[in-house]
């Protein structure tokens, strides 16, 4: 249950971290520092956590690389 949970929570980080980038290609429109404020400490761990979130979901899901889950 726990392992779901941190997976939904994770690759909804990494798709809004997407979204965000590309509102900033296409529109040069940062919502992340449109609502957490430009600079600021709380932006700063939003961009950490997608990191993170992006780093697990690869980590934790090969069958995205065409691997197979051992």
């Amino acid at each position: 249950m726990y392992m779901k949970w941190l997976d939904m929570v994770a690759f909804i980080l990494v798709i809004l971290g997407a979204l965000n980038w590309g509102l900033v290609a296409l529109l040069q429109f940062n919502l992340v520092s449109t609502l957490l404020g430009a600079g600021t400490q709380l932006e700063n761990w939003a961009y950490i956590l997608v990191g993170v979130s992006a780093v697990y979901v690869a980590a934790t899901h090969p069958e995205l690389w065409g691997m197979k889950k051992k």
